[in-house]
C-alpha cells in the first residue's frame, strides 16, 4: 500500500509524534511524508527530521494533500497537533474542504489523527470507513470522530448577512494571527472576526490592532489562516545548518512576516522590518547562521516562546510608528523596489547607510547589537 502522509504544524513534530506516526504508519506500507504549511519548517530541521519530511516546497496543508492525489497514493493521513480538540477538529474541517475544491474525484481515503497522546486526541475519517482506522484507534488510545460531529459540534451555525469568521480554542490575552500577522489580541474565550469588502472592520471578544489591519489589508476571511496564542509553544533547542557563504555580500529585505523567509536561505544579511516580522524572521534565520538588521519600534507582540537571533544582527528601535515609514525608504533608496541588494561589502557598511536614511527622515533612534 502507497500512503502519503502531510504532517501539518510544529506542535506535533516537537512532541514527538511526528516520528512516531509515521514509523507506526509505515507498518501498513511504504510511505512518503511532507509538510503542510510553513510553521513546521523550523521544527523539522530542529528535529534533523528533513530526509523524512520534505520541506522543499511552501505548500498549505490542502495543496500537500493534492500532491499525494495526484500521486495516486492508496490513503492519505494528516498529522495535527491543535491546541484544542475544538481547533484540530476546525482545522482538519477547513483544510478537508479546500482540498475538496481541488480535486475531481473524492476517492482516496484521507484520515486525520489529531491531537495523540492527549485525552482528547482523536482520528477522523473524512471520507472513508477504513478497518485501519480502527485499528489504530486502539493502537493510540484515540477515540474516532465522524465528520458528521465535527460539522455538528463546531461548524453549523446560521447565515449571516456579514461576513464573519468564528475563531475556536482560543483563551483571554492571546494574539490574533491573520496571515501571519497580529491584528488584535484576545479578551474572551469565544472570537469572531467579521469583514466587509475584504476588510476586517469589527471583532467580538477582543480588541484590534490598527497598524496591524493595514498591513494586513485585504483578505479573505474564509480561507485566511487564522492563528491565536503562539506560534510555536515550549523551550527548543534550534539547529543550525552550517552553510557556504556566498562569494559576494548579499543583503535582502523582508517587511512582511507572511513571506517565505526560507527563500532568503542563501543571503548574507536580512532587514527585517517590524517588530513580529523581526521576531518571527530572525528565529528562523538563526538556523540558516543569517544575521538580521531589524527596524522596529517597541510594538512587539509575543509570537514565539524564544526568539533566536544571530551573533552580530543589529537591531534598530526607532519612534513608534516610524518602523514602516523607515522600512519603507530603505526599499527605494536600498533595493530600489527589489528584494536583494550586493552594493555593500559587509553589515557595518549596511548600518552606516541605514543610519543616513534615519537621519534624513528626523526620527529619534537607538541602535541594539547582538552579541
Amino acid at each position: 500500500m502507497r500512503i502519503g502522509v502531510v504532517v501539518h504544524g510544529p506542535n506535533v513534530i516537537d512532541s514527538g509524534y511526528a516520528l512516531k506516526l509515521i514509523n507506526l504508519i509505515k507498518t501498513y506500507g511504504n510511505v512518503s511524508a511532507r509538510l503542510g504549511g510553513t510553521m513546521g519548517r523550523t521544527a523539522v530541521i530542529d528535529a534533523n527530521l528533513e530526509n523524512i519530511i520534505d520541506i522543499s516546497r511552501k505548500l498549505v496543508p490542502s495543496d500537500s494533500l493534492k500532491l499525494f492525489y495526484d500521486d495516486n497514493v492508496d490513503v492519505i493521513f494528516l498529522l495535527n497537533y491543535g491546541k484544542s480538540d475544538v481547533t484540530g477538529q476546525v482545522f482538519g474541517y477547513k483544510v478537508y474542504n479546500h482540498y475538496l475544491e481541488k480535486i475531481e474525484d473524492n476517492n482516496i481515503p484521507l484520515i486525520q489523527i489529531e491531537r495523540p497522546g492527549e485525552a482528547d486526541g482523536s482520528i477522523i475519517p473524512w471520507n472513508n470507513d477504513l478497518e485501519i482506522v480502527n485499528q489504530l484507534s486502539q493502537r493510540l488510545n484515540l477515540a474516532i470522530v465522524t465528520p458528521e460531529e465535527v460539522y455538528e459540534n463546531h461548524i453549523k451555525r446560521d447565515d449571516a448577512d456579514v461576513n464573519q469568521r468564528i475563531v475556536h480554542g482560543v483563551s483571554s490575552g492571546e494574539n490574533i494571527m491573520v496571515n501571519s500577522v497580529v491584528i488584535g489580541k484576545t479578551d474572551s474565550d469565544n472570537l469572531t472576526l467579521i469583514a466587509k469588502d475584504n476588510y476586517i472592520v469589527d471583532i467580538i471578544g477582543g480588541e484590534l490592532k490598527e497598524h496591524g489591519l493595514e498591513k494586513l489589508g485585504k483578505v479573505d476571511l474564509d480561507s485566511a489562516i487564522i492563528k491565536t496564542g503562539l506560534l510555536r509553544h515550549g523551550d527548543v533547542t534550534p539547529r543550525v545548518i552550517s552553510k557556504e557563504k556566498p562569494d559576494e555580500f548579499k543583503i535582502a529585505f523582508l517587511d512582511h512576516a507572511g513571506e517565505d523567509v526560507y527563500k532568503l536561505r542563501d543571503s548574507s544579511a536580512v532587514i527585517t522590518v517590524g517588530d513580529d516580522t523581526t521576531l518571527i524572521s530572525g528565529d528562523i534565520l538563526y538556523r540558516f547562521d543569517i544575521p538580521i538588521v531589524g527596524i522596529t519600534d517597541g510594538d512587539l507582540d509575543k509570537v514565539v516562546e524564544n526568539g533566536f537571533k544571530v551573533k552580530n544582527s543589529i537591531i534598530f528601535e526607532v519612534e513608534s510608528g516610524f518602523d514602516d515609514i523607515v522600512g519603507q525608504e530603505i526599499k527605494r533608496i536600498i533595493f530600489e523596489g527589489k528584494q536583494v541588494s550586493c552594493e555593500f561589502s559587509d553589515i557595518d557598511e549596511v548600518k552606516d547607510r541605514i543610519v543616513e536614511i534615519i537621519n534624513n527622515i528626523n526620527c529619534k533612534y537607538k541602535i541594539n547589537y547582538v552579541n
